[in-house]
């Protein structure tokens, strides 16, 4: 079906497909037709985080920035589905319009600057929600007007509210759409944060009687310098996961595209090398007790076999299900499953 759409989505403003779609797949799961929609993939039960995922494939946040479309989502397949980035209070986010595709280059940019209805909103959608099927990250930022010397205050509000209602939380401090965000990464701000926030998420254990894990997610844009500093960090402050990578701010390898002199972060295929080449990195830099989920530039099945071969226990996907639609979800998780087997085979498989 999606192949059937996709002419018409792409005839349309990125932005204004993008709330089309999710109303259609909304209105589908409601009358019950979501298997109209994709395959589910078969079981891949993955452990990770302390969690137990029916399989590695989750949806990257952004889609669903409210939480208002969880178990729509969860019916294409999904292990998990993120959803946010929501922030403490309601913003519209960036000026219209924001949102671009790359075609030639099976691309993305967008600047939409966390445009969310604020953290309170989000947990009311979320409460209604039955999730069945799979589990719910949550990822959380800062309000665009808020300091960096305060932006504790609105990780620790979001972390609050959320927290009873996650099966874990991402801490975004990478998006390149919110001016001066990504200063939270260098090494004394993010020690600073991530400290807080640890001890935050300890307290919140001990009120709720449970251990939501923390999640961090990193920018593809940093040195190597600065990835041995985000594990050095990481590592010592015992963080439950890392999510790599955020959006790009490089255009490498999309010049000759008409859009790319648009600002924002940049997703799809052109990310796959430098997401993966930080992934890669960074898991050596960090203890294997600290897993990863693998983001950017998956368009197929064989990228997901070769973020897991870089060292992600989870992958997750959102720009490649904008051009290959739903059928995406148990591709990747059968090459994911290949990848698995393989090596009790003693050969790869050929996607690898």
């Amino acid at each position: 079906m999606y192949s059937l759409a996709k002419p018409l989505l792409f005839s349309l403003d990125a932005e204004r497909a993008h709330g089309l779609t999710l109303c259609a797949l909304e209105r589908a799961h409601r009358a019950g037709a979501a298997s109209l929609l994709a395959t589910a993939p078969a079981p891949l039960p993955t452990k990770a985080f302390g969690l137990a995922f029916p399989n590695p494939v989750g949806l990257a946040a952004g889609l669903d920035k409210n939480g208002a479309h969880v178990d729509a989502l969860l019916a294409l397949g999904f292990g998990f589905v993120e959803v946010g980035t929501v922030t403490p209070r309601p913003q519209p986010g960036n000026p219209k319009p924001r949102m671009f595709r790359l075609p030639g280059h099976q691309a993305i940019i967008n600047r939409l600057g966390f445009n969310n209805e604020g953290v309170d909103a989000l947990v009311r959608n979320v409460e209604r929600a039955q999730r069945k099927g799979g589990l719910l990250g949550i990822n959380i930022g800062r309000n665009r007007d808020t300091p960096n010397d305060f932006a504790e205050g609105d990780y620790l509000q979001c972390m609050e509210k959320v927290y009873p209602l996650a099966d874990y939380i991402t801490v975004n401090i990478s998006s390149p759409n919110t001016a001066g965000l990504r200063e939270l990464q260098e090494e004394q701000a993010l020690r600073r944060l991530v400290g807080t926030l640890r001890e935050a998420q300890e307290r919140l254990g001990a009120r709720h009687g449970k251990r939501v894990p923390m999640l961090v997610k990193v920018a593809p844009d940093l040195s190597d310098d600065d990835v041995d500093a985000a594990g050095r960090v990481l590592s010592d402050l015992q963080v439950d996961g890392v999510v790599a990578t955020n959006t790009t701010i490089s255009r490498a390898g999309v010049q000759d595209d008409p859009r790319a002199a648009e600002a924002g972060g940049l997703s799809g295929a052109p990310l796959m090398e430098p997401s993966t080449a930080v992934l890669r990195r960074l898991r050596s830099r960090l203890p294997e007790a600290i897993p990863m989920i693998g983001v950017g530039g998956i368009m197929g099945g064989a990228d997901a076999a070769k973020k897991m071969a870089a060292g992600a226990n989870l992958v997750q996907v959102y720009t490649g299900l904008v051009y290959r639609g739903p059928a995406l979800v148990a591709e990747c998780v059968d090459a994911m499953r290949r990848r698995k087997e393989a090596p009790s085979r003693g050969t790869l498989p050929p996607d690898a």
